[in-house]
């Protein structure tokens, strides 16, 4: 059998790969993360999922390799990571209210044959009305600066909605496990 590698140094993807009890790798996959002009949020989860598993594919020639990125978006407008407080801040205020798009691409790539299967998981998250008080408490408590929407729906971050419509609740923390599953299971590895 394969080892598998996760392409990320992401602490979340990680203990979520942990959940299938399978034995793995992790290796950080420095890609632009930017944009392309005119891109969709589902075009650019899906496209930088690959780039991520084809950015280490070199190092590890004989080996199943997870990509894995999720891009947030409020109708057209993308959502990063706010990276500080203030633009914590003003994330969650304008998604006050609303609802905001999750989608987190998902690639499985045969590094030994460059195959590579893709999947993608949606989620849609519903905001509570949140005043500046309530923001502000939630980012003292959980700082959740490196998170895109700026929250961590596994933590505290679950006061802030009125519902979370998803197939799979994995995937909004970061990695499709469901989806993760059945692309294991097309390469020979069934689970359990």
């Amino acid at each position: 059998m394969q080892t598998l590698v996760l392409a990320s140094s992401s602490t979340y993807r990680h203990d979520l790969l942990k959940k299938l009890q399978l034995d793995f790798i992790a290796c950080s996959s420095a890609i632009d993360e930017t944009p392309l002009a005119g891109e969709s949020a589902h075009a650019l989860a899906l496209r930088l999922s690959i780039a991520k598993a084809q950015a280490i594919a070199d190092k590890f020639p004989n080996h199943l390799i997870i990509g894995s990125d999720q891009v947030a978006c409020h109708g057209d407008m993308l959502l990063g990571k706010p990276g500080n407080r203030e633009k914590a801040f003003q994330q969650l205020k304008a998604q006050s209210g609303r609802i905001i798009r999750f989608y987190t691409g998902l690639c499985l790539l045969n590094s030994a044959n460059n195959a590579c299967l893709t999947d993608i998981d949606v989620c849609n998250v519903h905001f509570r009305q949140l005043s500046d008080r309530q923001i502000q408490r939630y980012l003292t408590i959980e700082q959740p600066f490196d998170c895109a929407g700026s929250f961590k729906s596994e933590g505290y971050g679950i006061v802030l909605f009125n519902k979370i419509e998803t197939e799979d609740p994995n995937a909004l923390v970061g990695l499709p496990l469901i989806k993760l599953v059945g692309l294991l299971a097309q390469c020979g590895l069934a689970i359990p």
